[in-house]
């Protein structure tokens, strides 16, 4: 029996690893890393950058694995600030897979705009931003 639940544990274990490492490389691959070490000029620091991806990655599999509270000195105000870097890191993640698909481009032929793209960027994250926050009020 232990031998049995040693090695599904291991599969699971290796799976997890899989999938981890396709959603990292995914990342890397469509540009959001390197276009935000660029735009900031702090490439001096990558195995910082490393290690932090490393253990977040490693942190939130943890948390959705044992459910673990997210309970910090600061309460709302701390908890606050991480929700707007996730808003933050997503927002730039659609960006580089949107300029990695061109659809900005095709997005702009279609819809026949010629300039203001900007105002529709900003009018599509406002509408996404009063999603999230209905949702999440009820």
């Amino acid at each position: 029996m232990f031998l049995r639940l040693a090695f599904l544990g291991f599969v699971g274990l290796s799976a997890g690893g899989v999938v981890a490492a396709g959603v990292f490389a995914f990342l890397a691959i469509i540009g959001v890393f390197p276009r935000l070490i660029g735009n900031t000029d702090t490439g001096r620091h990558i195995m910082l950058y490393e290690t932090v991806l490393i253990l977040g990655g490693i942190w939130g599999n943890a948390a959705d694995l044992y459910l673990m509270p997210v309970i910090l000195p600061g309460g709302k105000w701390l908890l606050a600030v991480f929700g707007g870097s996730f808003g933050i890191f997503v927002g730039c993640l659609v960006m580089s897979l949107a300029e990695t698909l061109k659809a900005l481009p095709v997005f702009n032929r279609r819809v026949r705009l010629a300039v203001g793209i900007q105002y529709m960027i900003l009018a599509l994250a406002a509408g996404k931003l009063a999603g999230a926050l209905l949702y999440f009020m009820k």
